[in-house]
């Protein structure tokens, strides 16, 4: 078939025959060939990112790291801010990045893995607070810190009209000291691991609980170009296997 083509058209014919039937992998016409350009972001997101050694971690980073190797390829920590990561990722600039579908503007711009692990968002109260969350209704008039960027569509009405108003800041560990140090904030928004893990280890912990009842509950998975179907079916197949295998159950563990 390229045979018909112009001469300079048949090396990039291949290149896209290659690719549709499986035989190159999907990141084969990438610049950095066999490397995955994998966003971790400059403030890390723990348990599930960590930033803060001289090499990353957490649950996302080692699965990726787990799962990565065997597909053939080499995994390159990049930090980009949350704001600009759509654009540098269907842009081609990274190659993937922690997400969920439910945290994204425009999801069907791109395509999903499936869920590596579940997260829970729970508002988190000041331990002297009397505030209970059973209803979104319950915070009406109440002022919520949030991370900067993220969505949360079940309470978006609420910050359109006012009825919730909504404090972001950039930094995740932030949001604990806002709301400890001033009478302006009432709640924090946080997956529930990720805030036991910052107050535990920013020695805060006694001073507030969460939300017995979680807003929502979402699939964190990886997050790829709309075209990368294949790499997609290639990493739930491996997902499926360490799944199966108890090594995804030895990474959960270890941050808990």
């Amino acid at each position: 078939m390229t045979d018909r083509l112009p001469s300079r058209f048949r090396h990039a014919a291949l290149v896209l025959l290659l690719t549709l039937t499986g035989a190159m992998p999907a990141q084969a016409t990438h610049k950095d060939k066999g490397v995955f350009h994998f966003n971790i972001s400059p403030n890390g997101y723990p348990p599930y990112l960590i930033v803060d050694g001289a090499e990353p971690a957490g649950i996302m980073w080692d699965v990726v790291n787990l799962i990565l190797p065997r597909m053939g390829y080499r995994v390159e920590p990049k930090r980009i801010p949350r704001k600009r990561v759509d654009n540098m990722l269907a842009e081609g600039y990274i190659d993937g990045t922690p997400r969920a579908i439910e945290w994204t503007r425009s999801p069907e711009d791109f395509r999903f893995t499936e869920a590596i692990v579940q997260v829970e968002e729970v508002f988190f109260f000041p331990a002297t607070s009397s505030l209970e969350f059973n209803s979104l209704d319950d915070l009406i008039g109440a002022t919520i810190v949030t991370p900067l960027g993220y969505i949360y569509p079940a309470l978006e009405p609420y910050f359109s009209d006012g009825r919730i108003k909504r404090f972001d800041v950039s930094h995740d560990r932030n949001m604990f000291r806002y709301l400890l140090h001033s009478d302006r904030f009432d709640a924090a928004l946080a997956d529930r691991l990720v805030g036991r893990w910052l107050l535990r280890h920013e020695n805060m912990a006694d001073h507030f609980r969460s939300s017995d009842k979680p807003i929502s509950q979402f699939g964190f998975r990886l997050m790829v170009r709309k075209d990368w179907e294949a790499f997609t079916e290639t990493f739930n197949q491996e997902l499926a296997a360490i799944r199966d295998n108890g090594e995804l159950s030895a990474i959960l563990e270890k941050y808990r």
